[in-house]
């Protein structure tokens, strides 16, 4: 992961990515006008800030709770060894359920936050499928009660 210069960035382009981290469907032209420039310095600057790496795609947020999953929580991840790591990360990653995974500093090698319907998945997901992956020591679940904070960091 390389470091982005900041003097790439201009105030434009810090002002196109305050507009889309608060709408991402802002259209172009809305984004042009809101800025007082063309659509075409627009996408210009979006094309930039793609190939720079600083705009990764677009994604829509779903509420997860209304689709039937309840239960969000964080799995620390005790890896048996630094060989183990990458094993352990393709393994993971093949289990919907693990949306995000943190290499982290501290008591646990990695972080998982995991999504699941309710608590016998949650259950089932622990014991049958995270737990038996070969290079996992050892596991302690966190259940998340609320996310009082969801953000984009502010520019």
């Amino acid at each position: 992961m390389s470091l982005i210069n900041t003097t790439q960035l201009d105030e434009l382009d810090l002002q196109i990515l305050d507009i889309l981290i608060k709408d991402c469907r802002t259209p172009y032209l809305e984004i042009a006008r809101i800025c007082h420039v063309s659509g075409g310095t627009i996408h210009v600057r979006m094309k930039k800030m793609e190939d720079l790496g600083i705009i990764k795609g677009t994604r829509i947020l779903l509420n997860l709770s209304k689709l039937g999953y309840d239960v969000c929580c964080f799995v620390g991840i005790h890896v048996d060894k630094t060989s183990s790591y990458t094993s352990v990360f393709e393994e993971l990653s093949k289990i919907k359920e693990v949306v995000e995974l943190h290499l982290i500093t501290g008591e646990y090698s990695v972080f998982a936050k995991v999504i699941c319907k309710n608590i016998t998945d949650l259950q089932d997901l622990l014991m049958n499928k995270i737990n038996v992956i070969q290079g996992i020591k050892k596991t302690d679940t966190f259940i998340s009660l609320s996310q009082p904070i969801d953000r984009n960091i502010q520019l």
